[in-house]
């Protein structure tokens, strides 16, 4: 089955990332997966923590959210609304605004309304109540614990893709989406679960790298909303720990110490001071004077735009990191 999203040549120049992991995204996917055995290796551990913090909660409102994203089937699009890229209040405020006639209509893909979800249907501000306390109860127990991990994975992430649309152009860009997606020019082919085609006609497209997003990636169900897709990261078994997981071999790691080896590691796709913090667990006073070190070295050069600092490798640090290539 395929998901064929068709671009026009103004769609190639409007194809943007995510700032950063999206929080109800996050938050409606981490459920589809909670109850169920799907990716054990990558995801079971958090299962496991998240269980507890999530048994202090009411029963109610684990009942609410598992009726709302179930982990088989669609949920309703009203919970992944475009304001969350602000942040999970202006999300969740987004959510509970949403008029009563799309909450009838959205609500419809899922079978079965058990008679406790009348009030949210009717949009009544009981259910609407209810709901809030529900998604900013399982936001905090479930997801807030891992979100300066899940930052730094969507950094590391923009910074490859950005790398890839400087060298290659915006095709290059959708070439590199793999192994999920398969670009064939004007036609962006996508893995999913049934037949499906989306016709972007000049809108453009935002691509949202997310954590909980498993196997196969997923989208809004009107095709009248604004195109958003969002696809699995990239990430071992221990990504929801908080330590530095940026490989350093010894050499090098002896050489300038396992810290400032990382960091080096993690210039090597450009990014700034506050995403060299994050992909490497230290404070951003700390990643700025591993930077300052870095550059006096000659190994980077560091440019400022506004009020941020880009770091990239000078041909001597990318020497360095061929010259000890990670495992």
């Amino acid at each position: 089955m395929v998901l064929r999203v068709h671009f026009t040549g103004d769609d190639l120049s409007r194809v943007r990332f995510a700032e950063g992991p999206d929080p109800l995204w996050e938050t409606v996917l981490s459920l589809t997966l909670l109850g169920t055995a799907r990716g054990r290796a990558v995801f079971d551990p958090w299962r496991a923590q998240a269980r507890v913090w999530l048994g202090q909660l009411p029963r109610w409102q684990m009942q609410m959210l598992r009726y709302l994203a179930p982990s088989i089937g669609d949920f309703p699009d009203f919970l992944t609304p475009q304001e969350a890229s602000q942040g999970v209040e202006a999300g969740i405020e987004a959510v509970l605004t949403t008029p009563r006639h799309q909450l009838r209509q959205e609500l419809t893909v899922l079978p079965g309304a058990p008679s406790w979800a009348r009030p949210l249907t009717d949009g009544e501000l009981e259910g609407l109540v209810s709901l809030g306390r529900s998604l900013r109860g399982y936001y905090r127990a479930a997801i807030a614990p891992y979100w300066p991990r899940m930052r730094a994975l969507v950094d590391a992430e923009r910074a490859v893709r950005a790398r890839s649309l400087i060298n290659h152009g915006s095709q290059g860009l959708l070439s590199s989406l793999g192994p999920t997606m398969n670009w064939k020019p004007p036609v962006l082919e996508v893995d999913y679960p049934r037949e499906r085609d989306i016709h972007l006609a000049g809108r453009g497209l935002v691509l949202v790298p997310s954590a909980f997003c498993w196997r196969t990636p997923v989208t809004l169900i009107d095709p009248n909303l604004p195109p958003v897709l969002v696809y699995p990261l990239t990430r071992g078994p221990g990504w929801w720990t908080s330590r530095t997981d940026i490989p350093a071999t010894k050499p090098l790691a002896n050489l300038i110490g396992p810290t400032r080896a990382a960091c080096l590691r993690v210039i090597e796709d450009g990014c700034t001071t506050g995403e060299l913090a994050r992909r490497t667990n230290v404070t951003p006073p700390t990643a700025s004077q591993h930077a300052t070190i870095l550059r006096e070295a000659g190994l980077i050069t560091s440019t400022r735009h506004g009020s941020t600092v880009l770091h990239t490798l000078t041909p001597l640090g990318t020497a360095l990191l061929q010259a000890n290539p990670s495992p």
